[in-house]
């Protein structure tokens, strides 16, 4: 199966100040989104192993899409998530996120297997949907728990799926809540 594409859009932010306190580096979040037509909206489909493998294409482009706008930074911070119009299900958002869609991400950005955060959810155009997000290589690196909120005024509608990627080039602006630190990881998923 070919998921049709019938929108995309990419949203940067650049944060540079926080708390009156200057960056050195400022953090830069950006989203991908791709809208496809859900090939199973109004009706039940027992197996979603079709959906499931079209969502690798999905990722390569997704990936080729954020890593372009984050430039000229590298990822350390992902997450992943989808709007399902209401034809469909939540169901079908999920098999579009499951490893099939993440392995062209790690592929893409290097690092570990840790776990990439995500979100779905069933709404009508102009849901806002947050975004979680952590760091690529390592869950527990603390300063890279962050999120970014997405609306989209047109999608998904009633037959579509948005699918959307979130990298950041760091941690949060001023992190200073303690645990494993992003430029001390070492070893599985960041512990010795």
């Amino acid at each position: 199966m070919k998921l049709k594409i019938r929108r995309t859009y990419t949203f940067v932010e650049n944060r540079m100040l926080e708390a009156g306190k200057a960056a050195d580096t400022p953090l830069r979040k950006v989203a991908a989104v791709l809208v496809v037509e859900n090939p199973y909206a109004g009706r039940y489909a027992k197996n979603l192993n079709p959906l499931i493998a079209a969502s690798a294409a999905l990722g390569r482009e997704l990936v080729a899409m954020a890593v372009a706008a984050l430039a000229p930074y590298a990822a350390q911070s992902v997450g992943k998530a989808a709007l399902v119009g209401i034809s469909g299900e939540q169901e079908h958002a999920n098999a579009l996120l499951t490893t099939t869609f993440a392995e062209p991400l790690r592929e893409a950005l290097g690092g570990g297997e840790a776990w990439i955060s995500s979100m779905t959810k069933v709404a009508m155009a102009g849901t806002q949907i947050d975004v979680p997000m952590n760091c690529k290589d390592a869950l527990y690196v603390r300063s890279h728990y962050d999120g970014m909120t997405l609306m989209l005024p047109d999608a998904p509608m009633p037959d579509e799926i948005a699918v959307i990627l979130c990298l950041a080039n760091r941690g949060r602006l001023n992190a200073r809540v303690g645990g494993l630190r992003h430029d001390k990881l070492k070893g599985e998923n960041g512990l010795v």
